[in-house]
């Protein structure tokens, strides 16, 4: 009985165990060191530009990597999130995300200043939120620093034959 029942764990462990061989395919992601230079290079565009912004990097799931207000406003700095958090899990510009007249989906902001972030490969990574400027510096501060850290803000054009 004992040997039935040692048989019956040994089985379930294989099986168990064989689930995890599967292949694992790699894929591109935002890590903190990266969040953090995007953060850092977009604070020193807008100190060069004269301008007190605060900064939101999130991951493609929302998740809040980096951040730092800086000196800006409280109310910035949650604009900041606002429009980084929606860049991030919508994948799309808040510049577009204002034109979908859907304004209680939730975590979509309306505003201009948050872009999606991209790796080379088109896959998405996250997404930062700038606010404290204009809303046309606040976008084209964090595109500088996407393109900083080698990342794009929109998904590359398929190629056509």
């Amino acid at each position: 009985m004992t040997s039935m029942v040692s048989a019956g764990f040994v089985a379930i462990a294989t099986l168990f165990a064989s689930a995890g061989l599967q292949a694992q395919t790699m894929r591109p992601f935002l890590d903190f060191k990266t969040a953090d230079a995007i953060r850092d290079h977009c604070l020193a565009n807008a100190e060069q530009a004269g301008h007190t912004v605060a900064v939101a990097v999130f991951d493609d799931g929302g998740d809040l990597m980096s951040f730092s207000n800086h000196g800006a406003s409280p109310a910035a700095a949650a604009l900041a999130q606002w429009k980084g958090r929606s860049a991030a899990v919508y994948r799309s510009s808040t510049r577009d995300t204002a034109t979908w007249n859907t304004p209680a989906a939730p975590m979509i902001a309306t505003m201009e200043g948050g872009v999606p972030l991209f790796a080379r490969d088109g896959t998405a990574i996250g997404g930062i939120g700038v606010s404290g400027a204009s809303s046309e510096f606040d976008a084209e501060c964090g595109t500088k620093a996407a393109a900083a850290a080698s990342l794009m803000v929109s998904r590359p054009k398929p190629k056509s034959d």
